[in-house]
């Protein structure tokens, strides 16, 4: 009898070498280092030096390429689910540039003798429906045969050379927004632990599959100095980039961050990843918590996150207003903090 794809548990077929999550910031830096400095192109408006999400390049004078790569292994068990993660989680990038998604390529690593084909056909049907949804095109894409299942894409996008939401403009007096809550690592290394209900399952499902879409349309118009999306690094490894690149100071006030369900229960029962873990150790030099914030809080700030929301940092005047457009169109938006010039480069968690 052919097993069903709806009683494969797909998430045993991944990470089993390791957590299927980001090299760790650490580590990355370490390789980059060592290789030679790229030739400076006045067209190259974003690259690497700021640990941006995209690199976005000038082709004219109104219109510049927003490119990026992801991919992962899988964190849910329903191959549909995982497909329509992946391709938000990809296409966030570009939204976290100012970028409209273009096109996008699919990049598949599958067990094709080892696990029913239907598994993949279903991921790359999640994928082209989120496609689809953020209004990009596929244009193809590569596959290998692999012993552990992996998708993500390759994502094109356009924006206004003038209009880069890079992580490196946020402006003391700035307030942040974040748009959507944190807890991610924690909860979908539950589920391989099967501590999640169906119904939690669905919750977080929906939250990883929202694009960034309405968030990013909505904050077009308003006085966004910087912006990127919560991802691998987890919210602080974020913030940090941004304080780091825009030689400013973050600071978090750690009850007005929204977390998932569960997310304290369950990382207090021991459901922490290994690469949050990784997170908190890269950043714990450059941060300083409150007294009362304990270890386990702390892990949570810096949890690994797929497919989150938008660090938004706006112009103080117009952040109240920029939340409410926000919240009426149906983003789970909260304002987490503000940006002060008193220690550049470094993070305060109150």
């Amino acid at each position: 009898m052919t097993e069903s794809i709806n009683d494969i548990k797909l998430t045993s077929y991944s990470s089993k070498g390791g957590c299927g999550c980001k090299i760790g910031p650490a580590d990355l830096s370490a390789v980059l280092r060592n290789l030679p400095p790229a030739k400076p192109d006045p067209n190259l408006l974003v690259g690497l030096d700021t640990s941006d999400d995209a690199g976005v390049y000038k082709l004219t004078d109104e219109l510049a390429l927003v490119q990026t790569l992801d991919f992962f292994t899988p964190i849910v068990d329903n191959p549909y689910d995982f497909g329509q993660i992946a391709a938000a989680n990809a296409i966030s990038d570009i939204y976290a540039m100012g970028g409209k998604p273009l096109t996008v390529l699919n990049i598949v690593a599958f067990p094709i003798s080892t696990l029913d084909k239907r598994v993949l056909s279903e991921i790359l049907r999640g994928a082209a429906d989120k496609v689809a949804e953020a209004g990009a095109t596929l244009v193809g894409g590569h596959s290998i045969d692999d012993k552990e299942p992996k998708f993500g894409l390759a994502v094109t996008g356009l924006v206004h050379p003038d209009k880069v939401r890079a992580n490196a403009g946020a402006k003391p007096g700035d307030r942040l927004i974040l748009t959507k809550p944190i807890g991610v690592g924690i909860l979908t290394t539950s589920i391989k632990k099967d501590q999640l209900s169906p119904e939690e399952t669905t919750r977080l499902t929906k939250v990883m599959a929202t694009l960034n879409k309405t968030a990013a349309e909505t904050m077009e118009p308003f006085d966004v100095h910087g912006c990127t999306d919560v991802t691998g690094f987890g919210l602080v490894g974020h913030a940090l980039e941004m304080a780091k690149g825009s030689k400013v100071s973050v600071h978090i006030q750690k009850q007005n961050v929204p977390l998932l369900p569960r997310v304290r229960e369950l990382a207090e029962q021991g459901f922490v990843p290994g690469g949050t873990k990784n997170n908190f150790a890269h950043v714990e030099n450059d941060v300083t918590f409150a007294d009362d914030i304990d270890q386990i809080d702390r892990y949570i700030l810096c949890d690994a996150v797929t497919s989150g929301g938008l660090l938004i940092a706006v112009a103080s005047e117009q952040a109240e207003t920029l939340l409410e457009a926000l919240k009426v169109k149906g983003v789970e938006a909260s304002l987490i903090g503000e940006v002060t010039d008193e220690r550049p480069g470094h993070i305060f968690v109150q």
